[in-house]
């Protein structure tokens, strides 16, 4: 894995951002076969839910090129304090360079400052692994392949049971 872009600056977001947001997210799923092309809506709907706990941009040369947002998840069990990633999106032309990693690590790390006892998300198995997410077999999400729904737990505790993401992730427009 390439190291991290050291020209990219990872900042929250501000309201000035959210255009910039919203046309990274577009370019980086445009071409992603499995998306259904609404993850700029999604991060818009959580955004107006006032459910998005960490919302990061990376910014190169004064221009946003990468975000990741992060929003509570509810757990069939009750157990507090779990978090959803994503979206997470890198402009095309600055992908492969570190900046997603950059975005997840801070990320992640905001979560843990916060206390937040985990996070969990819906990805490409071979990308998340990498940062100590597992597949979770007593942990799921409704409708969504086991093989791609990852966990991990803060405090070394996995819970049991069924994850709900935001409604804002049923956002299409």
């Amino acid at each position: 894995m390439p190291p991290i872009n050291p020209q990219a600056v990872i900042r929250p977001e501000t309201s000035a951002d959210v255009d910039a947001i919203a046309e990274v997210t577009k370019a980086a799923f445009a071409t992603l076969e499995i998306s259904s092309h609404t993850e700029q809506f999604i991060v818009a709907a959580l955004r107006a839910a006032g459910a998005l706990t960490v919302s990061l941009v990376a910014v190169l040369d004064g221009r946003v090129v990468g975000h990741i947002a992060f929003s509570p998840v509810t757990l069939s069990d009750g157990t507090p304090g779990w978090y959803g990633l994503g979206p997470v999106s890198v402009l095309p032309a600055q992908q492969r360079q570190g900046i997603g990693k950059a975005l997840i690590a801070e990320g992640l790390a905001r979560l843990r400052a916060l206390g937040a006892r985990g996070c969990c998300l819906v990805g490409h198995p071979a990308y998340y692994t990498k940062f100590g997410f597992r597949n979770a077999s007593d942990l799921a999400v409704e409708g969504v392949p086991p093989e791609v729904f990852f966990a991990l737990a803060f405090d070394g505790k996995l819970p049991r049971g069924i994850v709900a993401f935001h409604e804002g992730f049923a956002a299409t427009g």
